[in-house]
């Protein structure tokens, strides 16, 4: 028996089987929500709940339920995501910890930790933003740590679906004719958020949540007239959109999701510098509320050590190149 266990009973008043009923859902569906995205046992007789786990989840649970049960005075039907809703804005992240100078992530599968102020910012802005931006150098853990947080968000069921997104661009080659499907045409361009994905999920577990569509991986043209509700979408290599892309893309977002654009405005591919999607946001939505930007550093890097040293020194010759021609 775990002695660390913490039990609550709760008995709801005045008593009705309807408010009771559409509090629980069809099939206590959710009251399940609640046990999934807190880490708390419920069980239920009549009116009367009892609610185990951690002490603080379990006294979130409670109130959520009390909540919950104030509003079907008032509502005749609960929706799943009125439910969404009230967990998320209790703030709860009980799989995400701070420690100072790192973050971790917990995910089923591992623990992914963000190290250093900026991952750390990076990841706490996530958290608290809808829309968030991550720029800076190849290396620094931008798109993997929003990747982790798009997995902890279905994992919680924050979200129910995870959209991937990358511009479709030759890195300064004509690669030509390609065989195959769509999908096996496109599917180079996305390898990195295959990578990410198969090691925080897991290969089969991915395969079976891209063929339910509950997983997309997209090339940006496929985002044009689409509004997404309930999704936690992540456009990689954001410095490879131009300007209208960018904003079509900004404008997908819809009712419960979040949105995170990566890029490196170091390393675009466009045959002209001055038409990335990515600059021109950040110089457009820099002091917009509900956007947060986050800018990498060199120091970020987190690969082999002698990436570090690559990055620093084209930022010195370009920087001395500027310098030439000024």
């Amino acid at each position: 028996m775990n002695t660390l266990l913490y039990s609550e009973i709760l008995t709801l008043s005045p008593e009705d089987n309807h408010r009771l009923f559409t509090l629980c859902g069809k099939l206590n569906e959710h009251l399940k929500l609640i046990e999934n995205r807190l880490g708390v046992l419920i069980k239920q007789r009549g009116h009367t709940f009892s609610v185990s786990g951690d002490r603080a989840a379990v006294e979130q649970a409670c109130v959520t339920i009390n909540h919950l049960y104030r509003e079907t005075e008032t509502v005749h039907t609960l929706e799943p995501r009125e439910v969404h809703l009230h967990l998320q804005a209790l703030g709860r992240r009980s799989s995400i910890t701070s420690h100072g100078d790192h973050m971790e992530i917990r995910l089923k599968k591992e623990l992914i930790t963000a190290r250093g102020e900026n991952q750390v910012h990076y990841l706490q802005s996530i958290l608290q933003n809808d829309m968030n931006f991550g720029i800076g150098p190849a290396g620094t853990g931008k798109t993997y740590l929003a990747v982790a947080c798009a997995v902890h968000a279905l994992e919680t069921e924050r979200v129910s679906r995870l959209i991937l997104v990358r511009p479709i661009v030759e890195a300064g080659e004509k690669l030509g004719f390609l065989p195959g499907d769509i999908a096996q045409k496109v599917h180079p361009y996305l390898r990195p958020l295959y990578d990410a994905l198969y090691e925080m999920m897991g290969f089969e577990k991915v395969n079976q949540m891209i063929e339910k569509d509950i997983i997309e991986l997209l090339p940006l043209a496929y985002m044009r007239g689409r509004s997404l509700n309930d999704s936690f979408i992540i456009l990689d290599e954001g410095q490879n959109t131009t300007v209208e892309q960018m904003k079509m893309f900004l404008t997908r977002i819809g009712f419960n999701s979040k949105a995170v654009i990566t890029g490196d405005v170091t390393q675009i591919d466009l045959t002209n510098r001055r038409d990335s999607g990515l600059v021109h946001a950040s110089e457009v939505l820099k002091n917009l509320p509900g956007i947060s930007f986050t800018q990498f550093q060199v120091s970020d890097v987190v690969r082999h050590p002698l990436v570090q040293k690559i990055v620093e020194a084209y930022e010195k010759h370009e920087n001395r190149n500027a310098d030439k021609q000024k």
